[in-house]
C-alpha cells in the first residue's frame, strides 16, 4: 500500500479571546473581537466569513455596527476610528477619534446615522456618520465611559452613559447637558434595557441588584435584589406565552446572565425569581452558592434576537450559545476560544466529529460539517486526554479530578456521559480503551499506577443514574508519573510509558490480572507515549528526548530509532497499515516517517507551539492534530498530482525570490521592484524600496524608478504605502514613495486609483502621529544639546 501525504483540509482557530460581542439585526451574524480584528461568524454555517483587521495590528478596543447592518465601524489603540463595508473587508473611511486614550465603549441610533463613542478619558463624543464630523463632546463622566446606550425612540434625541461612579447619566442631545444622574448602582453599571414605550429602564449591575427605572418621573421605581453580580439583562417581550419559564402574569419580567452561569427569569412587581435555568453539571448546591465571579461559567454578555425569538450568551469561557424561547433549550453553541489543546480525536460512525480536551473542566464536540459545538459538563478539573472505542460512537476521558468518565454519542450527535469512576489518588493523564470490543478501559495516572476498568454490557439510558465503575485491578506501575498506556489490537497486552525514562509490557488476563512481561530501556528522558502497531509484534515510544523508537515485544530489544524533532516528541501513532509513522512534537511540527527506510518523507509545519493531539481517522484517510496555540488542524490524505501542483507552486515562489535576490544584486531596481509588486507582498516590496534608498542618489534613483512604472503597479505601491505607513519603522520609506508619487502625479490622475481615497484618508493620521513623533525627538535632542553645551561651559570654568 502506497504512503499517505497530508495536507491542511480545514481548521478550527479561536475567533474570539474576549472584549465586545454584537449579533446583527437580521440575525444572522455574530460580530466578535479577536485582537486586531473583528471576527464576523455566520450562525447558520459556524464559519467566519468576515475578517476586519487594522493594518497596524493595534488592538481593538471596541466596535459598533449600525442598527440597518451596513456599517462597522471600529476604534483601536491607536486612538482611530475605521468605518468598514464589512461584507467586502474594505476600510471606507478613517479618522481620528480626538479621544486622547482609547475608546471603551461605542454604540449607533436606531437611524444609523449618529454614532456615540465613550472614552477612557471620562468624554463622550457624538459622530454624524453621513456628514462625517464630530456634534457633540459631552464631559461630566468620571473615568472610563464603558457604557453608552441610545434611548431606543430617536425623537427624545437622548444618551445614557454610565462610567467609574456607577451612575447612569441621561444627556439631552438638543442642549448638550446631563439631565440627570440615575443613582442605585454601587458598583459597575453593565447593562440597560428598555420597554418597547420607552418609559421603562432596567439596568444591571456588579453590585447583584437590579433596578427597574420610571423613565418619566427618572425614578427607581424597584431595587430587585438578585444575589449574582449580573452583566446582562433583557426585559422579556409582553403578549408572549412564556409560562414554560414562570411568567404567570401580565407583570414586567426581566431575565438576567452573571456570574453564576444560568438565565434567570424575574418578576419586577413582587422581586421574585420565576424560574432558574437548569444546566447539566456536577457541581453541589453548596457550591455553586460558592461559585467566583470569575468561574469558567459565568456569563459576561446576554442578547435577546426578537425575530427568531431567542437568547444568546456569551461565557467567560469565550463561548456562545444560544437558546430558543419560550423553553430556553440550547439551540446552538459556539467555541470562541479553546486556550490550550490538550487532546483531541476523531468520533462518530463516519468520523464526522471531534471531541476535543483543552484546558478546561470541559469537553468539546465539534461537528466538522458546521463547526457548531456541544460542551459536556462533567469533570471538576482540568480533562487531560482522551480515546475513542473503534465503533467510534463511545469514548472515554479522564482527567485531574482524579476521576475517568465514558460518554456515548446517540444517532442524532447528541453525547452524554454514561459511566464514571474514581479510585486514583492524583491526576489521571492517560487512558486507552479495549479495542476488540467495549469492554474494558486503562488509565494511568501520577498516582504511578495503572488501573483495568470493566464497563458493564449496556449503558443506563437517558434520564437513568450514571454507571458507577470501579477498577478491576490496580498495579504499582512506574516510579514516576504515568504519561501514557495503550492496549494491543488483541485486547491482551499493555503497555505503559513513565516519566521514569521506561517503557513496561504487561499482560491483561481475563480474570483481571495484570502482569509484567518486560521493561524497554534506552530513553534518555521520560516517555511521553507508546502505540502498539496493528500488525506486527512491535511497540513504538516517543520521548522527550527528541527520539521515536521501535521495539521488539518477544526480546524487548530496540529495533529503530527515528530522530528529526528537536524537541520532546509527544505523540506517536502507526498510519498506512503499520508502514508508516506519525509523530508530534513540541516544536510544533508533526513528522510522517516510513519505517522500512527510516526517513522523514513529510514535515507538516502543522502550529506555532506544542501538538498535544495526533489522531488518524480509521480510514487512514485524515489527522487531526490539536496544540498549546488553541489551534485545531484536520488534514487530508493528498494525491500525487495535488502533491505535485503544490511543489511546482513552492518551486516558482523560491525561483521568484531568487531571482528577485538577483536582479537587487545586479542593481536592476525597476525590473525588481515590478516583480516584488506581481508577488503582492507588501514586505518583500518595501525590501526593493529599501534597497533603493542605501545606495548614492537615493531620492533621485527612487524617482526615476518609481515614475517608470505601469500604472496598476502604481496603484499597488499607494497600497503598500498605506500598510508600510502604519509602522514607526517603515514610515519614512512609505513618506519617500509617497513623496514621489504626489509631487509627480497630478491629484486627479491619484483619485482615479482603485481605492485612492481610503488609502489616502488612512495615511493621514499617521502621518500626523509620525510627525508629532518627530517633533518631540527633535525637542528633547535641542534639549539634550542644550544641556551638553552648559555642561561644557561649567567644565571648562572649573578647569
Amino acid at each position: 500500500m502506497a504512503g499517505h501525504t497530508y495536507a491542511v483540509s480545514s481548521k478550527i482557530e479561536p475567533f474570539y479571546k474576549g472584549g465586545k460581542v454584537q449579533i446583527s439585526k437580521d440575525e444572522k451574524y455574530i460580530f466578535c473581537t479577536c485582537g486586531s480584528r473583528v471576527n464576523v461568524l455566520e450562525i447558520s454555517t459556524g464559519k467566519i466569513v468576515h475578517c476586519i483587521e487594522h493594518d497596524d495590528q493595534e488592538d481593538i478596543t471596541s466596535f459598533a455596527l449600525s442598527c440597518d447592518d451596513e456599517m462597522l465601524v471600529t476604534a483601536s489603540r491607536a486612538l482611530l476610528l475605521k468605518q468598514w463595508d464589512w461584507r467586502q473587508a474594505s476600510c471606507t473611511r478613517s479618522w481620528r477619534a480626538i479621544h486622547t486614550i482609547p475608546v471603551a465603549s461605542m454604540t449607533f441610533d436606531s437611524t444609523s446615522t449618529l454614532l456615540a463613542t465613550g472614552g477612557c478619558d471620562g468624554t463622550i463624543k457624538l459622530w454624524d456618520v453621513v456628514k462625517q464630523y464630530c456634534t457633540h463632546n459631552l464631559k461630566g463622566s468620571s473615568g472610563v465611559v464603558h457604557l453608552v446606550e441610545f434611548h431606543p425612540d430617536i425623537k427624545r434625541l437622548q444618551l445614557f452613559s454610565s462610567s467609574l461612579d456607577c451612575g447612569i447619566r441621561l444627556w439631552d442631545l438638543r442642549s448638550s447637558q446631563c439631565l440627570v444622574v440615575l443613582q442605585s448602582h454601587y458598583s459597575a453599571v453593565t447593562s440597560l434595557s428598555f420597554s418597547p414605550d420607552g418609559d421603562t429602564m432596567v439596568s444591571s449591575g456588579r453590585d447583584k441588584i437590579c433596578t427597574v427605572w420610571d423613565l418619566k418621573t427618572r425614578q427607581a421605581k424597584r431595587t430587585v435584589p438578585v444575589y449574582e453580580a449580573v452583566e446582562g439583562v433583557v426585559l422579556l417581550p409582553e403578549n408572549t406565552d412564556l409560562s414554560e419559564i414562570g411568567v404567570k402574569s401580565k407583570d414586567l419580567h426581566f431575565i438576567t446572565a452573571g456570574s453564576k452561569g444560568v438565565l434567570r427569569v424575574w418578576e419586577a412587581s413582587s422581586a421574585r425569581c420565576v424560574h432558574t435555568q437548569s444546566l447539566p453539571s456536577t457541581l453541589t448546591s453548596e457550591e455553586e452558592e460558592d461559585e467566583e465571579q470569575d468561574s469558567p461559567r459565568s456569563l459576561t454578555y446576554l442578547f435577546h434576537l426578537p425575530e427568531s425569538s431567542r437568547l444568546a450568551t456569551v461565557t467567560a469561557e469565550h463561548n456562545i450559545l444560544l437558546y430558543q424561547l419560550p423553553g430556553l433549550s440550547t439551540q446552538q453553541q459556539f467555541v470562541g476560544y479553546s486556550d490550550e489543546v490538550l487532546d483531541v480525536k476523531f468520533l462518530g460512525k463516519g468520523d464526522t466529529h471531534i471531541v476535543v480536551a483543552t484546558n478546561s473542566c470541559q469537553l468539546k464536540v465539534f461537528e466538522l460539517l458546521t463547526n457548531s459545538c456541544q460542551i459536556l459538563y462533567g469533570h471538576t478539573d482540568t480533562v487531560l486526554t482522551l480515546d475513542v472505542f473503534r465503533k467510534g460512537s463511545l469514548f472515554a476521558s479522564c482527567a485531574k479530578d482524579r476521576g475517568v468518565r465514558v460518554w456515548q454519542m446517540d444517532g442524532d450527535g447528541q453525547v452524554r456521559c454514561v459511566a464514571q469512576g474514581c479510585s486514583h489518588t492524583n491526576a489521571v493523564g492517560s487512558i486507552s480503551c479495549s479495542r476488540m470490543k467495549a469492554s474494558f478501559i486503562v488509565t494511568g495516572s501520577q498516582d504511578c499506577t495503572v488501573k483495568v476498568w470493566d464497563l458493564p454490557a449496556e449503558f443506563p439510558t437517558a434520564g437513568e443514574e450514571i454507571h458507577q465503575l470501579t477498577a478491576r485491578a490496580t498495579e504499582k506501575a512506574h516510579d514516576k508519573d504515568v504519561n501514557s498506556v495503550a492496549v494491543s489490537p488483541n485486547d491482551k497486552l499493555l503497555a505503559s510509558g513513565s516519566q521514569d525514562r521506561t517503557a513496561k509490557l504487561w499482560s491483561l488476563s481475563g480474570d483481571g490480572t495484570v502482569g509484567l512481561l518486560g521493561v524497554f530501556r534506552g530513553h534518555r528522558r521520560g516517555v511521553w507515549a507508546v502505540c502498539f502497531s496493528p500488525v506486527d509484534q512491535v511497540l513504538a515510544s516517543s520521548s522527550a528526548d527528541g527520539t521515536t523508537k521501535l521495539w521488539g515485544l518477544q526480546d524487548f530489544s530496540c529495533l529503530k530509532t527515528f530522530e528529526g524533532h528537536d524537541a520532546s516528541v509527544l505523540k506517536v501513532v502507526f498510519v498506512s497499515r503499520g508502514t508508516q509513522l506519525l509523530t508530534s512534537g513540541s516544536d510544533g511540527l508533526v513528522k510522517l516517517w516510513t519505517i522500512k527506510t527510516n526517513e522523514c518523507v513529510k514535515t507538516l509545519d502543522a502550529h506555532q507551539d506544542k501538538v498535544w493531539g495526533l489522531h488518524p481517522s480509521r480510514k487512514d484517510d485524515r489527522m487531526v492534530t490539536g496544540s498549546a496555540d488553541s489551534n485545531i488542524t484536520v488534514w487530508a490524505d493528498v494525491t500525487e498530482e495535488e502533491l505535485a501542483e503544490e511543489q511546482a507552486k513552492q518551486e516558482d515562489q523560491i525561483l521568484k525570490q531568487q531571482e528577485l535576490s538577483n536582479l537587487l544584486h545586479e542593481k536592476k531596481y525597476l525590473k525588481a521592484l515590478g516583480l516584488a509588486i506581481s508577488l503582492d507582498q507588501p514586505h518583500t516590496v518595501l525590501t526593493v524600496i529599501k534597497a533603493i534608498r542605501e545606495g548614492e542618489n537615493s531620492s533621485q534613483l527612487l524617482e526615476k524608478t518609481v515614475l517608470k512604472l505601469r500604472v496598476d503597479q502604481k496603484e499597488s505601491l499607494l497600497r503598500f504605502c498605506a500598510v508600510w505607513n502604519t509602522n514607526a519603522r517603515n514610515c519614512q520609506d512609505a513618506q519617500a514613495v509617497l513623496q514621489v508619487l504626489l509631487t509627480h502625479l497630478p491629484p486627479e490622475e491619484l483619485l482615479q486609483y482603485q481605492g485612492a481615497r481610503t488609502h489616502l484618508e488612512g495615511l493621514i493620521p499617521y502621518t500626523e502621529r509620525h510627525m508629532q513623533r518627530i517633533g518631540r525627538l527633535l525637542q528633547a535632542s535641542m534639549f539634550l544639546n542644550y544641556m551638553w553645551q552648559k555642561m561644557r561651559v561649567a567644565g571648562a570654568t572649573s578647569g
